[in-house]
């Protein structure tokens, strides 16, 4: 039990009705979760209105609601506590009622379109190198250490981001790096947080199913270095046309990285072969085991937050230099014959071009790329024409296909990417509806040394149809049938 009194510290409160002396049992944003003497934080979410709740939590027992309308019927047994902001103020609170998780270990988040999961599972894997006890919050999955915990959405609410950053501390993390999501930080699930820094990656063309506009999507990842502490770094991608935007109203101290331009952490790739990348990093070689350019910048990334959190840049080299690729990120075999299949996560087009480019920069030229890709449905449908093209135009031979269709008609998501090829490339490009054939197609297509790129799904271990998840994995079914 917590007092309320407590839960409402630095809480911008516009009213109160009844006595914050009132004792909490515990806090919830779901109406099915209430149980007496609960808080309920009733927040307008994109489906449901948590103030159309309230009477049923009130009769479930609950001592005090958190909303933004008083309802017209009061109880005098509840307790109400008006804000401007039920949302952003809910994430307050529940950092209040885990006692502030975030402020006792060094939280990094990243934000960006491409390279946020690759980034904090390195920086993750390269702390615990170190010997360190770390916290990970990924798209993949959370990690406390070795105990792994699935992840749902690419950051939790409050509730349970607190809860796990809680548990972090109690195992004795010094650290914690994850991934900060633009929904995130739009719903507020970071509110309350205290961050040690902040990393942007890149943006480009993605969620504006969500977002609406660019511009939107845009504001969603600089708010996040709008709110970073003075005590906090802010280091941004410098290449990036937008790099420059996330530390104009930022408190915490600028730093810069690039490939191209002078920064504060410099990087240049020396040599980019399929087995790895030669790469100078401030002045220092390293030979590192993750391939291809847009790598070169995660790993640049990386090499600058564990430098701007104290650590000797010769011992974070030394340890970059052993670290493998993450699952699902530029994951590829090699069968017998030489074929080599990549399974990425590419769901964007600047991804799928950047891993694309990345594929054609390393060949010799006689082998034939092939990709097999699809579009998820209920998703941005803006990029299913601009995803086909790129495939088209950077592939020798396309098969479209499912990704995760969702509610939506497979059949007809293919049709909308297939209107993005362009004529001269149209007859290389087909499409097979069942992402198991197209992927076997794929394999009985390619010669010895040719390159089948599987694109979409990465470390996805299912595919969505109707709201049934099945098993699914890209990787395995390359495995079947290229080894």
């Amino acid at each position: 039990m917590k007092q309320l009194a407590d839960l409402l510290r630095n809480v911008n409160i516009s009213k109160v009705l009844g006595t914050t002396d009132a004792a909490i049992s515990g806090i919830t944003y779901d109406s099915r979760g209430v149980e007496a003497g609960s808080l309920f934080f009733a927040v307008k979410g994109t489906r449901v209105d948590g103030h159309d709740f309230i009477a049923q939590v009130v009769e479930c027992g609950a001592s005090a609601i958190l909303c933004e309308t008083l309802p017209e019927t009061l109880d005098s047994k509840v307790v109400y506590i008006k804000v401007d902001d039920s949302s952003y103020w809910s994430g307050v609170i529940a950092s209040n009622w885990f006692e502030n998780p975030s402020s006792k270990l060094k939280l990094v988040g990243i934000t960006g379109t491409n390279g946020k999961t690759t980034t904090v599972t390195l920086l993750f894997n390269l702390f615990r190198t170190m010997g360190y006890h770390v916290g990970l919050l990924s798209t993949i999955l959370n990690r406390i250490d070795d105990e792994i915990f699935p992840s749902t959405h690419t950051t939790p609410d409050a509730i349970k981001l607190n809860h796990l950053l809680a548990q972090m501390v109690l195992k004795g993390c010094g650290y914690c790096f994850m991934e900060v999501s633009s929904h995130a930080v739009v719903q507020n699930r970071i509110s309350g947080l205290v961050f040690a820094g902040g990393i942007f990656s890149n943006i480009t063309h993605d969620h504006l199913d969500f977002h609406k506009t660019f511009d939107e999507y845009l504001k969603a990842k600089k708010r996040f270095f709008d709110e970073l502490p003075a005590t906090a770094f802010a280091l941004t991608n410098l290449d990036d046309k937008n790099g420059q935007v996330m530390l104009q109203n930022t408190k915490a101290s600028k730093h810069t990285y690039s490939l191209q331009k002078l920064a504060d952490f410099k990087g240049r790739i020396i040599e980019s072969p399929l087995d790895g990348l030669h790469i100078d990093l401030n002045g220092h070689e390293t030979w590192c085991r993750l391939v291809g350019r847009f790598n070169g910048y995660n790993l640049l990334a990386v090499f600058a937050a564990a430098s701007l959190l104290g650590h000797d840049q010769l011992e974070i080299l030394t340890i970059l230099s052993n670290l493998e690729s993450v699952e699902g990120r530029f994951d590829y075999i090699k069968s017998p014959q030489g074929i080599i299949g990549i399974v990425d996560y590419a769901h964007t087009p600047d991804a799928l071009q950047n891993v694309l480019e990345t594929i054609n920069q390393l060949r010799t030229g006689n082998e034939m790329l092939i990709t097999v890709v699809g579009c998820g449905g209920d998703r941005d449908k803006t990029k299913r024409p601009v995803m086909a093209r790129i495939a088209a135009r950077l592939s020798d031979r396309v098969i479209l296909t499912s990704d995760n269709p969702r509610s939506e008609v497979p059949e007809l998501i293919i049709s909308e990417m297939l209107a993005g090829v362009e004529k001269e490339y149209a007859r290389n490009v087909q499409n097979i509806t069942d992402r198991h054939d197209a992927i076997r197609l794929a394999c009985a297509m390619a010669r010895n040394n040719d390159v089948i790129l599987v694109a979409g799904k990465g470390h996805e271990k299912y595919q969505e149809v109707k709201g049934v998840k099945s098993p699914f994995d890209d990787k395995e079914l390359l495995k079947k049938y290229l080894l």
